[in-house]
């Protein structure tokens, strides 16, 4: 129904603009297309394991990324077509329709995070161009012979850790401060850390495995106080959780579409204008987005992460109403039926959208793809190929049995009630049936404390 609809819409965009005698023709490529995306989207079924399965599987990885929300996609549909313009090009109409066009989703995007002008949003690919370029830039911009040290997390984003390490090679020092066993950092360990050569720390706003939010007011205040900048990766944060960079003293934070109902590809990074905060460019060229980005934006992209945050902020409280109902509803009917099972990070100060859950006694992979029928992950969507445990459970203490173990699930707008109680049957079912072929489990069930047996291959060890 929704393909049909926009095929109609697509007809009258095109015939209210075009009156060439190529027309019908260019009408006919149009239906032919949408008829071929309508058949595409037929789908009957999947395959994972070479296994043929019936229908789609439930959706529940809305860390990893969003639907597009229906809203936005009509909103970007006029700058896929008719207002093709490029908005750099200030000489005629179809650049300045555009060009007003992407002022409108700056300021849709500054109102989101509670910037104080659309003049401090700057589009991105998306929120790891933001952060590499928050990282970097700020670092070569400000470094010198007594300012070269840069501190974050070991629980960030991979390209926040890998960034850290690509400024190591260029002689900047890095500080990668532990966090406790609930995944929030100690505020004192990040005090004691920061010293004069201190340019920048970097602390995300809410974690993609976990879900635990910082205590970015703490942390804002503190770098202000020592005169050290703040940026933050708020790509889980905005859109789910009310939020003002103002009030929290970030100076530079990033943002991606696809994490809020957007469009992949585009992103954004706030960089405050006072006090001014300098970023050395990544990335050379016409000088588009005040010097900081240059390349030509891509309309479509930028109005519909614009029309994603609009939609976000007017409707946050029933989003967060019904994800949290949705959250809750898991968690209780999992553990209420599920011995044995662990939330990973703070139960309190989280985004509840995000539960990460450890099954004892149950081997990761395997229950992963038992649970065929449910899109969930194993960690971040991009590390989640990966037959490593995860990196940031081991940084909150988990063992490596605990965080192979881990499933994340991540509920969104589009969730529905009767995809949290299959996921809810089917972990039942299977953590049953995978704990029945374990004899660690059966030890367990006698009574026996696993931490009290020396295994053979401990005491060889000792020997």
């Amino acid at each position: 129904l929704l393909i049909n609809f926009h095929r109609v819409i697509l007809n009258m965009i095109v015939r209210s603009i075009i009156h060439l005698p190529c027309c019908n023709s260019y009408l006919a490529r149009i239906n032919n297309f949408t008829k071929a995306a309508t058949e595409s989207s037929k789908i009957s079924g999947f395959s994972i394991s070479g296994q043929a399965l019936e229908g789609r599987p439930a959706y529940l990885d809305f860390q990893a990324t969003t639907p597009l929300d229906p809203r936005v996609l009509d909103a970007m549909l006029p700058y896929m077509m008719a207002k093709f313009g490029n908005p750099h090009s200030r000489t005629h109409s179809f650049g300045w329709e555009t060009e007003k066009a992407i002022d409108n989703a700056r300021t849709n995007i500054a109102n989101l995070i509670g910037a104080s002008s659309n003049k401090e949003i700057i589009f991105t690919s998306g929120a790891t161009e933001s952060n590499n370029m928050a990282i970097k830039g700020i670092a070569r911009f400000y470094k010198s012979s007594t300012k070269n040290h840069v501190i974050t997390t070991q629980t960030e984003h991979k390209c926040v850790l890998d960034s850290c390490r690509s400024l190591e090679s260029e002689g900047f020092e890095i500080t990668y401060i532990p966090v406790k066993t609930n995944g929030l950092i100690d505020l004192q360990v990040l005090a004691d850390a920061i010293r004069p050569s201190t340019i920048l720390v970097s602390i995300m706003g809410v974690n993609n495995e976990i879900g635990v939010i910082q205590p970015l007011k703490e942390i804002g205040d503190l770098c202000r106080s020592k005169k050290v900048f703040f940026h933050s990766d708020l790509a889980q944060m905005a859109g789910k959780l009310e939020l003002s960079v103002e009030e929290l003293n970030i100076d530079v934070a990033s943002l991606s579409s696809h994490k809020i109902y957007g469009p992949k590809g585009i992103g954004a990074i706030y960089v405050r204008r006072r006090p001014r905060v300098r970023i050395e460019p990544l990335i050379s060229g016409g000088g588009q987005e005040r010097g900081l980005r240059s390349g030509t934006l891509a309309p479509a992209l930028c109005v519909g992460f614009g029309e994603a945050a609009r939609i976000c902020k007017q409707d946050m409280v029933y989003d967060q109403k019904w994800i949290y109902h949705l959250s809750e509803k898991l968690f209780r009917g999992v553990t209420s039926k599920i011995s044995h099972v662990t939330l990973n990070g703070d139960p309190n100060l989280r985004y509840l959208g995000n539960l990460n859950l450890s099954f004892a006694y149950v081997e990761g992979e395997s229950l992963l793809m038992a649970l065929k029928n449910i899109a969930v992950s194993s960690g971040s969507a991009c590390t989640s190929a990966s037959l490593e445990p995860s990196y940031v459970l081991r940084a909150i203490g988990s063992d490596d049995e605990s965080a192979h173990s881990s499933i994340r699930f991540g509920i969104g707008r589009f969730t529905t009630e009767a995809e949290i109680d299959l996921a809810i049957d089917l972990l039942v079912k299977h953590v049953e049936r995978l704990r029945e072929m374990s004899p660690l489990w059966e030890m367990v069930q006698d009574g026996i404390d696993l931490k009290t047996i020396q295994w053979t291959q401990d005491a060889a060890n000792n020997h």
